[in-house]
């Protein structure tokens, strides 16, 4: 079971103030957990942990696993874990296509190529696997963005702030394909938007770090 578990994780900024303490939570396959709070209260940066990509000047401890496996300590390439960002990052010398199969493993090429038509049809892009990128809409772009990272075949989907970007008329759309799409996974959402929080997921609320305050959250809210 693709569970993803934090546990007792604490962030020390290069001050010395504590980012956040005791922090542990849970999610299980299929479940959402939103990361909401003010900047400034860490929720990139715990993100950054749980990926392997934190800047080292923070000092961090606590323990995280993935389908029981222990992630700690190894490299980013090594944790399974898909990242989809507020910028889609898509590559603008390739086509959507070549895009798609850049994270894709295993199979032959034309059961690539299959797979990558599919997922297309199944996201209603159908037909443009020879496009430029740069000649789609903001919603089209996010989809790909999102395909190529389950393509990826992730045990576990982080999104930070992957809505923010998109006009206001696209962000439902987009929404609604991203649940579907990542509904057998665990999700951790970072949002500062309570509209991008589907009805069924657990909300972490963090504060803002003041000078010498320390933030304590253990567990999921009841």
């Amino acid at each position: 079971m693709n569970e993803l578990r934090v546990e007792a994780l604490r962030l020390r900024l290069p001050d010395g103030n504590l980012l956040c303490d005791n922090l542990s939570f849970t999610v299980l396959p299929g479940s959402v957990l939103a990361l909401m709070g003010p900047s400034g209260s860490g929720k990139s940066s715990i993100l950054n942990w749980m990926t392997g990509t934190l800047d080292p000047r923070i000092k961090a401890e606590g323990e995280i696993y993935l389908s029981g496996t222990r992630l700690t300590d190894l490299p980013a390439e090594r944790r399974q874990m898909g990242l989809m960002l507020q910028q889609d990052y898509l590559f603008p010398h390739m086509t959507v296509g070549q895009n798609l199969s850049f994270g894709l493993k295993g199979g032959s090429r034309q059961q690539r190529k299959t797979r990558i038509e599919s997922s297309l049809d199944h996201a209603g892009l159908g037909g443009m696997v020879d496009r430029d990128p740069a000649t789609l809409s903001g919603g089209q772009r996010a989809r790909v963005s999102l395909l190529r990272t389950l393509l990826s075949t992730p045990s576990a989907l982080l999104l930070d702030e992957p809505f923010s970007r998109l006009d206001a008329d696209l962000r439902q759309q987009i929404r609604d394909f991203t649940w579907q799409a990542s509904a057998e996974l665990p999700t951790l959402l970072v949002t500062h938007d309570v509209a991008d929080v589907p009805a069924s997921a657990a909300t972490l609320h963090l504060a803002a770090v003041e000078p010498a305050d320390t933030l304590t959250v253990t567990g999921l809210p009841e």
